[in-house]
């Protein structure tokens, strides 16, 4: 069975709820979805050594990934230098309090990050939600637009509230697409 990790940091939970909502998407794609957390990778980088694919997400705070998860990145260098993640399938997710909060900062810093491992990144394969009005809202995917990786925005409420739930469907439909693709390459 092909196997996906999404490896993650949180500061108040909003991203954590779009990591579950990528472990569903993989799920749909009749694959295992194992959750991360960037502490918990950090300390323990084999264990990513055996997933076909790597999602990593992480809140956008000031124009870039949070500190934690750079902490990840940063300690993933001995696995760089043996290029251990290479071929892997890698994608990202993202969240910040304002509409862009310059998330595709975050998105790009994740994807270089993949690039620097070697491994091929999927984006959203999405078209950006508009009707023919040119309007975007509720209830549409992507409505952030974004075709690096997934793009929410979560008020200033708790997480049992938001993201909104067209982002959080917006993270299993990134979650299913890499899902397929690992297990296209894995057949």
């Amino acid at each position: 069975m092909t196997k996906i990790a999404i490896v993650y940091h949180s500061g108040y939970g909003h991203t954590a709820k779009l990591a579950q909502a990528v472990a569903l998407g993989v799920k749909k794609s009749n694959a295992e979805a194992q959750i991360f957390t960037a502490d918990e990778a950090t300390k323990n980088l084999a264990a990513l050594k055996p997933f076909d694919a790597i999602i990593f997400g992480a809140p956008t705070y000031m124009g870039g990934v949070s500190a934690p998860f750079k902490a990840f990145m940063d300690a993933s260098s001995a696995v760089w230098m043996e290029q251990g993640w290479k071929d892997k399938i890698a994608a990202g997710f993202t969240n910040s309090g304002s509409l862009s909060g310059d998330k595709l900062n975050s998105l790009v810093q994740l994807a270089i990050f993949a690039a620097q491992h070697s491994m091929i990144w999927v984006g959203t394969g999405m078209m950006p939600s508009s009707d023919a009005a040119g309007n975007y809202g509720k209830g549409k995917l992507n409505r952030l637009g974004s075709f690096l990786g997934t793009m929410a925005q979560s008020d200033n409420a708790p997480p049992d509230v938001t993201p909104p739930q067209e982002d959080l469907d917006t993270a299993s439909h990134l979650g299913e697409r890499v899902a397929k693709l690992a297990n296209k390459i894995k057949s």
